[in-house]
């Protein structure tokens, strides 16, 4: 008999794996459309927010490690999405810049969001609560990205 801690259905990151999975499959179509990924996506988001940051800034804001974030950066680059210049104060500093391409898929994706949204709203997540689950796994990526 199999102890219920190593039951499949009683894992969290099962569960949190399969939600991750299934909706990167949504954003799939919305995004592809326009030639992107979903890690450029979020790449997009964060300079949406403020263009212009250091390669390692928009890593931290990912949770990733530059090494995983540079080439990403390298092929949005070669698709004309972004520039990387070195820093006027420091020249070992790589800065990422939105071109106007970039920028202008801000307005060609303004339904994404919606779209995702509508595609998760159920009983148990909507706008109204949709602030608690992100407070739930916040804490969730702050414990862990302190391990």
């Amino acid at each position: 008999m199999v102890k219920e801690e190593f039951k499949l259905d009683n894992q969290l990151c099962f569960r949190l794996y399969t939600a991750s999975r299934l909706l990167t499959q949504v954003y799939s179509p919305l995004l592809s459309e326009h030639g992107l990924t979903y890690p450029q996506y979020l790449v997009l988001l964060v300079l949406w927010e403020k263009d212009a940051q250091p390669v390692n800034d928009i890593a931290k804001r990912l949770f990733l490690e530059t090494n995983t974030v540079t080439p990403l950066l390298q092929r949005m680059e070669k698709e004309g999405i972004l520039t990387r210049a070195k820093g006027k104060k420091d020249a070992r500093q790589m800065i990422v810049s939105l071109t106007k391409k970039g920028k202008d898929l801000q307005k060609l994706l303004v339904n994404v969001p919606a779209t995702v949204g509508n595609a998760v709203t159920c009983s148990s997540v909507n706008p109204e609560n949709a602030s608690e689950i992100f407070r739930m796994l916040d804490d969730i990526i702050r414990k862990l990205s302190n391990n």
